[in-house]
């Protein structure tokens, strides 16, 4: 272990290294294999080189036999898999007739699965995927044979639960559902999922049958919470991790500042690119996750160019556009020890095996600290391994880099999901209507709300048997899991003619309008035209250094303060607010410096969606010395903006998620008002959780603008890449001070 740790130790000196330590090895808990296994399933695990269970392991099967719902929150590589195959192999060991259900977020998670699931030679389990890419002629066959169907939510919602008849089998006799990678549900493809997976218990159900739900996390600060919000039942925890890890290096890397008063940093892609070169160099298998196809495809590039010949052929990218082979190629080469180093999206952050790696380099902050200890999880399987966050100009990149304790130390984030806003459940209620009639037998498996909501949408007609769906078509059809709007504008590539994805309606004119550069997978695209009427963006590839950012007039109005205390010395407001954005003008800016290149007016409509929102006004003796205008202006500006940066800290949520709003003079509070908004129509929690976690939230910022060492704000405290003011006016100053006086 000492000399794979030793291979590297030069590597890490220099003014990069922001933070340097170690995490401790771990010495296993086991068990032998239970008792009661059935003998056949006992015989297959041993074969396959298991001849004990790590104790969570076993607790879970324990919870099983008794019945419950079980999720494992546990880290990468701890054995989860084996933790939820082991009740459903013992079911069909017993009865073949038995049928599980399995849901993976993604196709590449379902083939490794069904791959590890074949290679036990179990007889009479028949495994079979279910999803887009599966034959037509071979979907009839799976339905009659599979009992063990692996699938995802999409392909749930849209080609099982409303066709169930041809499920009828399935349905009757499904003992067990597994929900892998629960922590991907989160937000709005969250709450609908919870909604699928409602739906799902109903018709089971009304088939006879009653499901249990055997669900795997990464480490999540809520799995018990997340798990009732997805499926509405309770489940017991099992999240102490008892399986070995081997002794780890923990670095975080600071590209060396170029610029200090503009807050420029040397490239991240060519930092992780010189490490991603030494490392392999060495011998040490290495993977390094970039947040966009773009970004590894480069590292790929760079590191390639500064090594030998033998060792560039050892070295691949890994990511979403490659064919199903060329992904299975790639993992096979992977597993084998043939390659040395893969640059890969977070693809490969899930829990595909890859086999035994040395090295893991995570290049910018993956969003949520779940999110990088999965990534950090994948070094070191052979011994030492050595774990590396290379960080962005981001706010949060940077605050982790000045606060690495914060990192660290901190437990991981809560998931959020909102099954019951409205903007998500009526669509469901509409779907379960066509399923089956909707009666009040129904409130067990899709809550009260949902009844209450039938008798108010129009496309439903009350009949004996319950609400029944109006339409010819079937509503499951009209909406996707991925957005939370129902009026959502399509993305389309105009050269290929291919779907790239879609954008909520009041988020379309920010983001697709004419002009504006549209980045899919990390990849450019610029909007050529944007249909009004047929809601469809036409977008082109492209390669620009420069990206667009819109001007927008707003205004936000407070429908209902459902929450009001006083915390840090203001009046702290939790609530329903109406958001009213109007784009006036779009600039395109600079991606080197975030200089302003030209703005150009234009004008379109206006959009008003409800939202969940905190608020609050600073008190005057807060704002003493900062009230006179423009710094008073100023200053909120930046304190919103450094808080919707912190954020996502403290609620698994991307920047991109949050809104906000501040103003000298709010209409209806009459005083200086600073308001975060979720970005989604009805909002998923997020405020909420800021809303919880206040003083936490707030005490980080506060670090945040005292740390940073540019002159009057930068990318990395106080400017944000989605202003709609175009970060004008910002005091970074004014918003230190009002956040140090709100804690003193």
């Amino acid at each position: 272990m000492t000399t794979l740790a030793a291979s590297w130790a030069d590597l890490l000196e220099g003014e990069e290294i922001a933070y340097s330590g170690a995490e401790p090895a771990r010495e296993p808990r086991l068990e032998p294999l239970p008792d009661d296994l059935d003998p056949r399933v006992a015989s297959a695990l041993v074969a396959n080189g298991v001849t004990a269970l790590f104790r969570h392991q076993a607790e879970a099967w324990e919870a099983a036999a008794r019945g419950e719902n079980v999720v494992v929150t546990t880290g990468t590589a701890s054995g989860k898999s084996l933790a939820f195959n082991l009740p459903v192999l013992d079911a069909v060991a017993r009865e073949p007739k038995t049928r599980a259900l399995y849901l993976y977020p993604t196709k590449a998670l379902a083939q490794d699965q069904a791959r590890a699931l074949t290679e036990l030679r179990l007889k009479g389990l028949r495994p079979a995927i279910y999803d887009g890419d599966t034959p037509s002629e071979r979907r009839w066959q799976i339905r009659k044979w599979s009992n063990v169907v692996l699938t995802n939510p999409d392909m749930l919602h849209v080609g099982v639960l409303p066709h169930h008849d041809r499920w009828g089998d399935v349905l009757a006799n499904l003992r067990y559902v597994v929900v892998d990678e629960a922590h991907v549900y989160r937000g709005v493809f969250g709450s609908h999922v919870a909604n699928v997976l409602r739906r799902l218990r109903r018709l089971a159900r009304i088939y006879g049958a009653a499901p249990q739900f055997l669900l795997a996390s990464a480490t999540i600060a809520n799995a018990g919470d997340l798990v009732d919000g997805l499926i509405g039942e309770q489940a017991t925890v099992v999240d102490h991790d008892t399986s070995p890890r081997s002794e780890r290096d923990v670095v975080i890397w600071n590209p060396p500042l170029l610029d200090a008063e503009l807050g420029l940093r040397a490239s991240p892609l060519g930092d992780a690119a010189r490490l991603m070169s030494q490392l392999t160099s060495r011998g040490l298998r290495t993977i390094c996750f970039a947040k966009s196809r773009k970004a590894a495809e480069l590292i790929h590039r760079f590191a390639t160019e500064r090594v030998d010949v033998p060792t560039a052929r050892r070295l691949a990218p890994y990511r979403a556009g490659y064919t199903p082979e060329q992904r299975r190629d790639i993992e096979r080469r992977l597993v084998e020890g043939e390659l040395l180093g893969v640059t890969a999206t977070d693809a490969l952050e899930l829990g595909i095996d890859i086999g035994l790696l040395d090295c893991a380099i995570s290049v910018g902050f993956p969003g949520t600290i779940a999110s990088l200890r999965q990534q950090w999880g994948r070094a070191g399987r052979r011994g030492n391994g050595l774990a590396i966050l290379v960080a962005s100009d981001d706010a949060l990149d940077q605050f982790f880099a000045r606060e690495p304790e914060a990192l660290l130390t901190r437990r991981v984030e809560a998931a959020i999901v909102d099954h019951a806003n409205p903007r998500i459940l009526d669509p469901h209620i509409l779907a379960a209507a066509y399923e089956a009639p909707l009666d009040e037998k129904d409130v067990l498996t899709l809550g009260s709300e949902a009844l209450r909501r039938a008798a108010e949408l129009p496309e439903l007609e009350r009949t004996p048997a319950g609400f029944v769906w109006k339409g010819r078509d079937y509503p499951a059809g009209r909406f996707s899991l991925r957005s939370g709007d129902g009026d959502a504008f399509t993305v389309v590539d105009a050269t290929t003619g291919s779907l790239l994805g879609l954008v909520e309606r009041e988020r379309a004119f920010s983001t697709v309008h004419e002009g504006a550069v549209y980045l899919h997978l990390g990849e450019q695209y610029l909007v050529e035209t944007l249909d009004l009427e047929g809601r469809v963006a036409l977008v082109a590839p492209a390669a620009v250094d420069w990206y667009t950012q819109v001007k927008k007039e707003m205004e936000t109005t407070i429908e209902d303060a459902e929450q009001v205390e006083a915390r840090l010395r203001v009046e702290l407001s939790f609530g329903r607010v109406s958001v009213s954005e109007q784009v006036v003008a779009f600039a395109r800016k600079a991606v080197r410096d975030g200089s302003t290149i030209e703005v150009t007016p234009m004008l379109m409509p206006e959009t008003t969606f409800e939202t969940e929102a905190i608020w609050f006004c600073p008190e005057p003796t807060q704002l003493d010395g900062l009230e006179q205008m423009p710094k008073l202006l100023g200053t909120l500006h930046a304190a919103e903006h450094s808080l919707i940066a912190l954020l996502p800290l403290w609620a698994m949520c991307d920047r991109w998620d949050i809104g906000g709003l501040s103003t000298n003079v709010h209409y209806q509070t009459g005083r200086p008002t600073i308001f975060v908004y979720d970005g989604h129509s009805g909002g998923v929690g997020i405020t909420k959780r800021g809303f919880d976690r206040f003083e936490g939230w707030v005490e980080d910022t506060a670090r945040l603008l005292q740390r940073c060492p540019c002159a009057a704000g930068c990318p990395s405290c106080v400017q944000s890449p989605k202003c709609g003011n175009l970060n004008e006016p910002l005091d970074k100053a004014g918003a230190r001070v009002l956040l140090e006086r709100m804690l003193a």
